[in-house]
């Protein structure tokens, strides 16, 4: 039985990381509560499960500095000057209309527009300005370190590497799930359905799920899976005890984990998962 694990975003910017284990310097930029535990109940499932894991598969975000989803994107419009926009504000089209925030190039607004109503449409979410998170090349976009160490020893004993999935560098558009951005751009594939990850879990006859965040990206990559993967959705794990979701998403995250289970999904903890294997 081909038994493959899917782990979505393991990256320290994501973790609730106590000081100690972060270098001089550098924090999080959005920890989600209980990240850290989870990737280290993860990191021991990888070690016990051993040889059961046929294929290993990590997302990771991957941001520009500069992106529609973030600070510096974007001012509030407070009379003739432009303030800050702070972290975790919504935007959405009717107050970009209304005026009352602006892209920070005024040449970017007739785009920003149309990519408000198009997200707003597609009714997933609403843009959310983030703080500054998996920029390429940063310590927060890097993998935590139990995670990395786990894999690193499956990929030396099964002589195979683990498959990396980089989502979210271009900065027109929301990119949390790892299958496809929230809005693609037709210029930019790598936005688009990805294909190719598909046909790498496609084989799987036990598909294992985690990661960081149940509310955000487990959530959209998992939507994005039942709506385009094929086959026997019984055969999608989720491991609830490696996930958590960002704080104040909690009934969304609880909402979709019912929806999933509600559509054959199997939700175990990775302690039940690993008696299966």
């Amino acid at each position: 039985m081909a038994t493959q694990l899917l782990i979505i975003d393991p990256q320290n910017d994501f973790c609730d990381l106590p000081p100690e284990r972060c270098p001089p310097g550098e924090a999080p930029a959005l920890p989600v509560a209980g990240a850290h535990a989870d990737l280290q109940r993860l990191a021991r499932f990888i070690d016990a499960a051993g040889d059961a894991l046929d294929a290993i598969t990590v997302t990771l975000d991957s941001h520009l500095r500069l992106d529609i989803a973030h600070p510096g994107f974007w001012y509030a419009v407070q009379g003739a000057a432009g303030a800050a926009v702070p972290p975790f504000t919504p935007i959405t089209a009717a107050q970009v209309r209304a005026g009352q925030f602006r892209p920070r190039d005024a040449g970017a607004l007739p785009r920003t527009l149309a990519y408000l109503d198009e997200l707003e449409r597609r009714g997933r979410y609403t843009l959310m300005v983030w703080p500054v998170h998996g920029e390429i090349g940063s310590w927060g976009q890097a993998v935590h370190a139990d995670v990395r160490a786990a894999y690193n020893r499956w990929e030396e004993r099964r002589h195979r590497h683990v498959r990396r999935v980089h989502k979210g560098s271009n900065p027109w558009t929301e990119h949390y799930s790892a299958l496809m951005a929230e809005v693609p751009d037709a210029a930019d594939a790598g936005t688009q359905l990805n294909r190719a990850l598909l046909d790498a879990l496609a084989p799987a006859s036990r598909l294992l799920v985690a990661g960081e965040a149940s509310s955000h990206c487990v959530r959209a990559t998992v939507e994005d899976l039942t709506e385009h993967l094929g086959g026997d959705l019984a055969r999608i794990v989720l491991l609830t005890d490696c996930m958590s979701p960002v704080a104040g998403f909690e009934p969304q995250a609880a909402a979709f984990l019912e929806a999933m289970r509600t559509l054959g999904l199997r939700t175990l903890t990775s302690s039940e998962a690993l008696a299966l294997l």
